[in-house]
């Protein structure tokens, strides 16, 4: 089985290269992140011509993530079970293929000491609540997404400039490493240990040109699916396509 995960920063707007993109890479599960539209505005056709169902969690013009896939989807979750009207589409969880598949969009923070920076830490906070109340450690959980946290300075181009910033806070990273402890290995770092590798590029001033980066993307696994992984990557190349999305495709491969 190979699984990939992508904020495609608007489905509608970056649909031609996903489509694209899933014509030449052929996973079997596409997790999508910021779909930016509601469920009855999905491109659900265009996507069940090259093969894929869709499962989506959708609001008008911000968040919502779907979960594209070959076989259908059982037990799908949408959201927190205590999330009020109208709270944030930034969750979707399936099974796939035996898989346990939990889609996030974990929230951007704006910049630390923010509202936004309060709300993010708790959404984390209760990320790992959910884990610990609808999750199996010793079954195969896959948990990916737009996490919009660099775990470690060597996720991040410049991590001199960038610490105590939104995105590599201390806070942040220690939010999301409560998540991991739920029981995650990193499927990426199991295969690549050294820095340089990025999904996210500001669209500023050639960011992506000169590979000034963050790995905010991510693909963590349970460690009854962690022993099935043989490869983890980043897939630059959409990222270079005309009107990209600013993050790229992060997939994982299992047998």
């Amino acid at each position: 089985m190979k699984i990939a995960t992508w904020n495609v920063n608007s489905v509608i707007a970056r649909l031609p290269l996903v489509t694209q993109w899933l014509a030449t890479a052929q996973p079997d599960v596409l997790c999508l992140q910021e779909i930016k539209c509601i469920e009855n505005k999905f491109p659900r056709e265009a996507f069940a011509e090259i093969g894929y169902t869709a499962e989506v969690f959708g609001q008008p013009t911000y968040n919502g993530v779907a979960i594209l896939s070959r076989v259908a989807c059982a037990d799908v979750r949408r959201g927190f079970h205590d999330d009020e009207e109208g709270a944030h589409a930034r969750l979707l969880a399936a099974t796939v293929g035996g898989v346990r598949v939990v889609n996030v969009y974990i929230p951007n923070g704006a910049f630390v000491g923010s509202d936004k920076y309060d709300f993010k830490l708790e959404w984390m906070r209760r990320l790992r609540n959910f884990l610990d109340a609808n999750a199996e450690r010793d079954a195969p959980v896959l948990l990916c997404g737009d996490f919009n946290v660099a775990p470690e300075d060597r996720d991040v181009y410049d991590p001199a400039a960038w610490r105590g910033k939104i995105l590599c806070s201390e806070p942040e990273r220690a939010a999301l490493a409560d998540v991991k402890d739920w029981g995650f290995v990193d499927a990426f770092r199991v295969h690549q240990k050294g820095p340089g590798h990025y999904s996210w590029w500001d669209y500023r001033a050639g960011a992506f040109r000169r590979n000034d980066g963050l790995r905010i993307d991510h693909i963590w696994v349970s460690t009854a699916l962690a022993k099935h992984s043989r490869g983890a990557w980043v897939d630059r190349e959409p990222r270079g396509w005309e009107r990209p999305s600013d993050h790229t495709p992060v997939v994982a491969e299992f047998t």
